[in-house]
Formats: structure tokens, C-alpha cells, sequence
């Protein structure tokens, strides 16, 4: 242990040699501190306590983000090991920085039932990475509720190749209680090798349950499974909206209650974009009404409630954020968590975690829905408020 030097210089001064000091410094008696004394006369540790919130089972709690990369949640970068291990610093509204930690993000949100990542750029062959994230959710303190990931990586060998491969993909994370008691089968579907399509179907309740990174319509070509071109990303964006509605209007005929969860990459209607929506070129307001016909038209469409708009109304929210700018000064609400209008009685709150701590390392921040089980979701259509139905 060091000394402090103006200590050793004051009693130089005094005993006048460094003979003297030593044997004066030997004689001197010292009694420990009081925090000390008190750690001497007690040899027994204290135990330590924590304290664990367990989650309802009942309760599905749906959260939904696009981190924009797994990378930063599953090592720790190199200039992490430079900070001072009780760093007080702040962001710049005060809140206190947010490490990229996926078991940080399950502990502060309450342990959702299911968390639903899009765009984790993984390799479909990279099984360290795959590992990684196995890892990341896994509990590291005794009583925490445990997790296990499941994966959706593109294969389409022609629209999927950009990044070195690292590109697009889902990631589903299931809490493992809710495992153990209703026994989820997760599936991709055979018209997506895209790696943007993740389903989770339970049966006893019957739910089916949307991992889905849209389709982002640009002009760019979208090839086929023979390589020749079909079109535009515009053109496959529609015929993707048309394959999730068959899908999911099949479902629903064989009784399943189905939640969409995801970056639609659809900003529904005018008080969803800030300062402006999104409206040139033309094809984006086509691929805005197609979307709102597919998914919430009363008459051919799914009929679906838009869970945020349920509960907040016309209250504005936004989840995309784009990074290099001030946050708030340019977003969307392009992420979105729709469900069956059998389960309008059972959603309980619906809500976007808004801050810069929340956006992390993404340029989104995450949503979440969540749904009282307990309650027998009804078998058919009910009288909701129009508020969900907003365009």
C-alpha cells in the first residue's frame, strides 16, 4: 500500500533523520478505523440479498426492437476495459448510460415473456455468434428467470449476400418458464429465406407469434430463387404483405390469436412521422395504403388492432431514431405490434421506450405489448373504439 508523501515529508521534518523516524514510527501504537473495527469484531459476512422479481405466467409481455447489429451485445468493447468501474457520468438528459447487455435489457424491462430482435446481422454458418447470444440471455444470478434464442438467417443466395452475409435476420428470445408450460414450437415459413420471418405458436392457448423485419421497399431488383430479376424490393415488400395476411387470416380460421411483432418499415399515417411522413417517391404512399388495406380494412383486410394506437390513441410516439442527428428532431413509428381483434379485450398496455438509454447502440428503440391470459380471449370480433383503426 502507498503512503501518502506529504505524511512522510511532516515527520522528517519533526524527528529530524530518517533513523529517528523509524524507530519512533515502530513504537507508535495505531488503532484501526471505526469502519474497520467494526468488520474485526463481527468475523461473520453478512449474507447478501437480492431481490427478484418473478413474472406473472399469465401475463405475456411481447417487447419488439431493432438493434441494428448484435455485435455490441455479446462482447465488450476494447475501450471498456479504460473506465473507471464506478463511472457517474450521465447522457445528455440525465439518465445514466446504458450498457448493450441483453440481460440488462430482460432485468430492467420486468423479464418479458418474448423478446423479438430484428436485424442481428449474423452469418447463417456463424455458430460462435449464435453461441454468443445462447449465452447473453442465459442467468447468471441464482433466482433470475432463464431465456433461450432462437434464430431466423437469410439463405436467399441472390438477395441476401451484402456485408459479407452479415445482413438482415431475427432473433426470437423466449423466457423458459413460459417454455416449460406452454411448450412453443418456433418456425421460419418457405416463402422467406430472407431471414426476416421468425413464428411462435403455442397451442392451449392458441397463439401465433410475428418476428417479422420487413421488407424496406427501394428500387433496387429483387431476383428469384433462378437469379432472373422480378421486379423491384417495392414489389417484394407487397408480396410479402400478401403472404403474412394468407398466413395469418389461415391462422385465425384455425384458431389461433396472431401478434405481428416488428419493424414493419411502415409508418401508418400522417401523425406517425415527424416533422413529415415519408410521401415521395409514390411507391412509399402505395406501400403505406396496400399495408393498412392488408392488415386493418374491416371488410378484406385482417382486421387488426394496432396495439399502441388501442391504448395511447391518437397521442403522438415514434420508434425509429436515426443516429448523426438530434434525437427527436427526425422520427417514425415504423415498428409496431399488431394483434387479432379476438384479443382486444385482453390487451392490458402497449407502449415505446423512447429515450436515447433505450435506443442504445440501434437507431431504434424497443416497443413492447402485453396481454392478460387469464382472461379467455374472445372468439370473434368485438366492439372496440375506432382509435385502433387509425390511418
Amino acid at each position: 500500500m502507498s503512503t501518502c508523501p506529504y505524511l512522510v515529508r511532516s515527520r522528517h521534518s519533526m524527528l529530524g533523520s530518517r533513523s529517528g523516524l523509524l524507530k519512533q514510527y515502530c513504537s507508535m501504537s495505531f488503532s484501526p478505523p471505526a469502519l474497520k473495527r467494526r468488520r474485526l469484531g463481527n468475523n461473520e459476512r453478512q449474507p447478501i440479498t437480492v431481490t427478484v422479481k418473478h413474472p406473472d405466467i399469465n401475463h405475456l409481455q411481447v417487447y419488439s426492437w431493432n438493434i441494428n447489429g448484435i455485435q455490441p451485445f455479446i462482447q465488450r468493447p476494447i475501450t471498456s476495459f479504460f473506465r473507471p468501474k464506478s463511472s457517474t457520468s450521465k447522457g445528455p438528459k440525465g439518465d445514466a448510460p446504458t450498457t448493450a447487455s441483453l440481460r440488462d435489457f430482460l432485468r430492467r424491462h420486468d423479464w418479458p415473456t418474448i423478446l423479438c430482435l430484428q436485424e442481428v446481422k449474423i452469418k447463417p454458418d456463424d455458430k460462435a455468434t449464435k453461441s454468443a447470444v445462447q449465452k447473453a440471455v442465459k442467468s447468471t444470478v441464482a433466482g433470475e428467470p432463464d431465456y433461450e434464442a432462437h434464430f431466423c438467417l437469410p439463405t436467399d443466395p441472390h438477395n441476401a449476400r451484402g456485408f459479407g452475409r452479415k445482413i438482415y435476420g431475427v432473433c426470437t428470445i423466449i423466457r423458459k418458464d413460459w417454455i416449460a408450460r406452454f411448450k412453443p414450437v418456433v418456425r421460419n415459413v418457405s416463402w422467406d429465406l430472407e431471414g426476416r420471418i421468425q413464428i411462435t405458436e403455442t397451442e392451449n392457448p392458441s397463439f401465433s407469434i410475428w418476428n417479422i423485419y420487413a421488407v424496406n421497399g427501394t428500387d433496387n431488383a429483387y431476383k428469384s430463387q433462378t437469379g432472373a430479376v422480378e421486379g423491384t424490393r417495392h414489389d417484394r415488400k407487397l408480396a410479402v404483405h400478401k403472404h403474412i395476411l394468407d398466413e395469418a387470416k389461415l391462422l385465425e380460421e384455425q384458431g389461433y390469436h396472431v401478434i405481428l411483432a416488428g419493424d414493419m418499415n411502415i409508418a401508418r399515417s400522417r401523425i406517425d412521422g415527424h416533422p413529415n411522413l415519408r410521401t415521395y417517391p409514390q411507391q412509399h404512399v402505395i406501400n403505406r395504403a396496400d399495408f393498412n388495406k392488408k392488415f386493418f380494412d374491416t371488410d378484406n383486410g385482417l382486421k387488426a388492432i394496432d396495439t399502441y394506437r388501442h391504448i395511447h390513441g391518437d397521442e403522438k410516439g415514434y420508434t425509429y431514431y436515426p443516429r448523426g442527428r438530434e434525437f427527436g428532431s427526425s422520427c417514425d413509428r415504423v415498428d409496431l405490434i399488431i394483434c387479432s381483434r379476438s384479443l382486444g379485450r385482453n390487451i392490458v398496455d402497449a407502449g415505446i421506450c423512447a429515450t436515447e438509454k433505450e435506443r442504445g447502440p440501434s437507431d431504434h428503440v424497443p416497443l413492447f405489448a402485453s396481454f392478460n391470459l387469464a382472461q379467455n380471449p374472445s372468439g370473434g370480433p368485438e366492439e372496440l373504439t375506432r382509435r385502433d383503426d387509425m390511418t
